[in-house]
């Protein structure tokens, strides 16, 4: 499966963004997806996930309350809405493929190229 991200961009604290994520080559309901998020330096770093279906999902401590992962399972897209932005959200954003369950962090094996969110304070 390939995986497009897109929608990043710069905004200010406080701010919304919503990226998406086009799935190409696979059976897109077969995958749980997943975002990501890496900045240079760090480790990359589980930001939320959610099942084949779209009916059970998993979100990092640091997100929670802010952000919402949705599938659509017919224009095979998966979305992550950010809401409150801060400048600790920056990083390079990326969604990932598992044929694993969503919370198993270790077993997205498909990933797109990212795309880059800066938020300025």
């Amino acid at each position: 499966v390939q995986l497009q991200a897109s929608g990043g961009g710069l905004v200010q604290a406080g701010d919304s963004l919503r990226l998406s994520c086009a799935a190409s080559g696979g059976t897109f309901s077969s995958y749980a997806m997943g975002w990501f998020r890496q900045v240079p330096g760090k480790e990359r770093e589980f930001v939320a996930g959610i099942s084949r279906t779209g009916g059970s999902t998993k979100y990092a401590d640091i997100v929670k309350g802010r952000f919402t992962i949705s599938r659509d399972n017919v224009q095979n897209t998966v979305s992550l809405t950010m809401n409150s932005l801060k400048p600790e959200d920056t990083a390079v954003y990326l969604c990932a493929a598992s044929p694993n369950l969503y919370f198993q962090i270790d077993g997205y094996r498909y990933w797109g190229q990212g795309t880059l969110v800066t938020v300025s304070s």
